[in-house]
């Protein structure tokens, strides 16, 4: 047998990198679904998403080998006054960073990732993994994600929810309250709206949310509660492959009450549930928070989220969480602001925090 010379090998398994424009969509998407490590955050449409409902430019990476797509990387850069400048993947998502196929085109992508960011002048380059990647990087740990499968049946979901969680679900369910798939974008957003405010969080846009569905379709659906004919709670959930990952929320000051969020989140698992859907996505929470403590009554672990950064012109990670005190006289004043002046000013300041 001919033995092949090492430098034939070489040339045959080199990695290229280079940035995608739109002809490239196809083929990035068909990546993204053969590959397990690829997020809903990893498709292609994001780059409409946010460059038309924020105005941020984006720099979506491809590595390939021989004509072949065998690694991406998301990039959107983000600059801004009050909270820096950096290159993020994925801003405004909870997962991004590198999905490849082995370690050579993950360093290939993080090295033009670098390149990119020194290019822009950026002070860092934020890569949102799931797992550990870069071990020469500094990384946060702020954020923990909560991912549960559930089985394929009612009675055997419920029964792995906590006790105490079991029986907040079951007094809901006798209070009268229905859940409907809805495509009234405005019940949700008003709700959606006003609980943001009262966390002291600028709102994002109406036309953010519309452009989501616009650009995904039924992959984005939303999820309404009503006491009687009077909408109390709603989700926005993202779909992908066998995930659901109930992402925008919000209630009025009866869901409480009502126990809303208990049976709207109960009532999304059970649809996702009928349609097949193995894994249950609680998305990110901030330790030691309110819905990091809800997310635990449901017998949900929490999982470490890695946010690695290539330094560039800054000395150390940027720190844009309302845990800074920098912060806190501004959240404690926006939750005082009149909803329709949150309504306004809030997508202005929304769109760079990312």
């Amino acid at each position: 047998m001919q033995s092949v010379m090492p430098e034939a090998a070489a040339i045959q398994t080199a990695v290229s990198v280079r940035r995608c424009d739109d002809s490239d969509a196809r083929a990035w998407d068909a990546y993204v679904a053969r590959q397990p490590d690829a997020s809903f955050f990893h498709r292609f449409g994001w780059q409409r998403v946010i460059r038309d409902a924020f105005g941020h430019r984006a720099y979506f990476l491809v590595a390939q080998r021989d004509g072949v797509i065998n690694g991406i990387l998301p990039l959107v850069h983000l600059r801004s006054l009050l909270f820096g400048n950096s290159l993020i993947s994925m801003p405004f998502c909870v997962y991004g960073g590198i999905v490849a196929d082995d370690d050579d085109v993950r360093e290939a992508l993080r090295r033009e990732g670098m390149s990119v960011a020194r290019e822009l002048g950026v002070d860092c380059l934020e890569l949102r993994h799931r797992q550990r990647q870069f071990a020469d990087w500094p990384a946060k740990d702020l954020y923990v994600t909560f991912r549960k499968e559930i089985a394929d049946n009612d009675e055997e979901n419920l029964m792995a929810i906590p006790r105490k969680q079991r029986a907040m679900i079951r007094k809901a369910q006798k209070t009268g309250l229905v859940s409907e798939v809805s495509d009234d974008l405005d019940t949700f957003y008003a709700m959606y709206s006003e609980s943001v405010r009262n966390l002291g969080t600028p709102v994002f846009s109406r036309r953010y949310f519309d452009i989501l569905r616009e650009e995904f379709g039924d992959e984005v659906e939303l999820l309404v509660v009503r006491e009687q004919s009077t909408a109390v709670a709603a989700v926005m959930s993202f779909y992908h492959r066998d995930e659901v990952l109930p992402y925008y929320g919000g209630g009025t000051t009866r869901a409480r009450a009502t126990k809303a969020n208990d049976f709207m989140y109960w009532e999304l698992m059970r649809l996702a549930t009928s349609r097949g859907i193995r894994v249950f996505d609680y998305g990110r929470s901030k330790q030691g928070t309110g819905s990091y403590r809800f997310k635990k009554h449901w017998g949900f672990t929490p999982e470490p989220l890695h946010y690695e950064f290539g330094l560039v012109n800054a000395a150390e990670m940027p720190d844009i969480s309302p845990a800074n005190p920098r912060y806190r006289m501004f959240i404690a004043a926006w939750k005082r602001l009149p909803l329709p002046v949150s309504r306004i000013l809030g997508p202005m300041l929304a769109r760079d925090l990312g």
